[in-house]
């Protein structure tokens, strides 16, 4: 079976780097500041690439996170030393997203990714062999097949890992000496890996998931930790939210129709309200579902919204588009959160002005 390479605009989901390549030239021709060995970028355009701001020659440059600035600063100058950076938050601050856009712009590649689970093993972040080589003629270098953390070692890239605590205990301490030491020892060849200038390691981590690995107190001292907090005010959530979703409905060539703004708010009001266990008003205290209802989730359910209303609707976002994936995301225990569903819909829902197509056609979604 053949693999046909196919253009980066073809992809469902291109690589950060294909997808804003004309921001990253852009912020690399008006870059004149400092550059640390083996970056494309000074921290302060990679700073500039994650918030968005305006270069002298006008070149808009999209913020792809937002949040406060001194979040972003510190991870930049976190990667500037030979610490590395571990992004800690609940599910849904934008970890994985920040830290594919910090890798993009620093070394111009994303793709040195270990997915941490419960399977990973020590393989995936060290290296792994070319058995039939192996078997044929020993172990040698062109039977070594190099892993992501190896790869950037070697090159001066920056490797990624996702939900780091995800991963067996004693595979996550197999990064304690690729950190401290900046080596990687090869015992087959009596040989090493030794990290050249521009290596560094960005790992994710999620605070709220359940039968995760804490983390050792060696492997921990090797990270410097940045907290995402969720977004502090409804109107960032949205904006936010707004910005996902023109990007994903672009990328998924969804037919353009109008994003309906004050639909949107409502799903982040809903989705905040629940998540706090208090209306926006302060007036009403809530029980909370025990899914995370992230800012995630919220896009998830307005890019969803924006299908059907395309394809099975009038072009126009409505309660009943968005009604069903609410409920999907709110009820994830149908016993415990559906009590805590219904009881919002009744005491706040369905009394709030304005409210009442959102509070039918969350009914009828219910009822189905």
């Amino acid at each position: 079976m053949t693999f046909p390479a196919s253009p980066s605009d073809a992809a469902l989901r291109p690589h950060a780097e294909d997808a804003f390549a004309a921001e990253l030239a852009a912020l690399g021709g008006a870059d004149d500041r400092p550059r640390p060995p083996q970056w494309k970028l000074s921290p302060w355009a990679v700073a500039t690439y994650l918030l968005g701001g305006t270069l002298p020659d006008g070149t808009v440059i999209s913020p792809k996170y937002v949040g406060p600035r001194r979040i972003v600063e510190v991870a930049v100058t976190t990667l500037v030393t030979d610490r590395a950076l571990l992004l800690l938050g609940v599910p849904g601050t934008a970890k994985t997203w920040v830290s594919e856009h910090l890798a993009a712009a620093i070394c111009g590649d994303s793709t040195l990714l270990v997915q941490g689970t419960s399977g990973t093993p020590e393989e995936a972040i060290r290296y792994g062999w070319n058995y039939a080589q192996l078997l044929a003629h020993g172990p040698s270098r062109e039977a070594l097949v190099a892993g992501p953390v190896m790869r950037a070692m070697a090159e001066g890239r920056i490797a990624r890992v996702e939900e780091l605590t995800r991963i067996p205990a004693d595979v996550q301490d197999s990064l304690i000496t690729i950190l401290s030491e900046k080596t990687l020892p090869v015992p087959e060849l009596a040989d090493e890996i030794q990290a050249v200038r521009g290596f560094n390691l960005i790992a994710t981590a999620n605070d709220r998931d359940r039968g995760v690995n804490d983390l050792s107190s060696a492997l921990r001292r090797r990270f410097n930790t940045v907290v995402l907090p969720l977004p502090a005010t409804a109107d960032a959530e949205v904006d936010i939210v707004t910005r996902r979703v023109e990007q994903l409905g672009s990328s998924l060539q969804l037919p353009k129709i109008d994003a309906a703004e004050a639909e949107l708010r409502r799903v982040v009001t809903v989705f905040r309200e629940l998540r706090s266990g208090l209306t926006e008003d302060g007036r009403t205290k809530l029980k909370s579902p025990s899914g995370t209802l992230s800012t995630a989730e919220a896009i998830s359910v307005v890019t969803g919204g924006l299908a059907l209303a395309a394809h099975f609707g009038d072009g126009v976002l409505r309660p009943a588009d968005t009604a069903a994936g609410i409920l999907g995301a709110v009820v994830k225990d149908p016993a415990a959160d559906g009590v805590v569903w219904q009881e919002y819909l009744e005491t706040v829902v369905r009394g709030r002005e304005g409210w009442q197509d959102f509070y039918r056609a969350c009914r009828e979604a219910g009822a189905a």
